[in-house]
């Protein structure tokens, strides 16, 4: 099966939110930092803490979720030249390839060590930092999707 897309900014923005937070080290960091905001609120409210450190947690707890949510998603997407091209990408029984004006380049099943499955992409994993999104609206029906997802599902085990 070949399908053809074009990346949607919106979709990328989303799906790369989806991957930070699918992190461990950033699902981990997130409730230590919510755990101590919480914690200096209920400290503040009986007077146990000054003002200052319950501004300062929830400073914090600011900026990680700014971070998370704009920062870093925007950051990549810009950086990225990957978003902006047009691809064709070929599922077949012993290989994926992937093509745009630029080249071509083609990856055993066995290449990929994990995949995820978002609102809008399917995401496979090459290792645990880099992967490749597959935007799910490329597909021309829900049988072709639910065939894709098929085939993921016996070449590649789920993340």
């Amino acid at each position: 099966m070949t399908i053809h897309f074009e990346y949607n900014r919106k979709q990328v923005i989303q799906a790369l939110r989806y991957h930070f937070l699918t992190r461990p080290e950033i699902r981990i960091l997130l409730i230590l930092i919510n755990v101590f905001a919480i914690s200096s609120a209920v400290l503040f409210a009986m007077k146990k803490i000054q003002p200052l450190a319950f501004l300062i947690f929830s400073f914090l707890w600011f900026m990680l979720m700014l971070m998370i949510w704009r920062v870093l998603p925007h950051s990549i997407y810009r950086k990225a030249h990957t978003f902006k091209d047009d691809f064709s990408m070929s599922f077949q029984d012993e290989q994926v390839v992937l093509e745009n004006q630029r080249g071509s380049k083609a990856w055993a099943w066995k290449s990929f060590s994990t995949y995820l499955e978002s609102p809008y992409f399917f995401h496979l994993y090459f290792d645990s930092r880099s992967f490749f999104l597959v935007p799910k609206d490329a597909f021309k029906d829900i049988s072709d999707l639910q065939q894709t997802r098929k085939l993921l599902k016996e070449k590649i085990k789920k993340g």
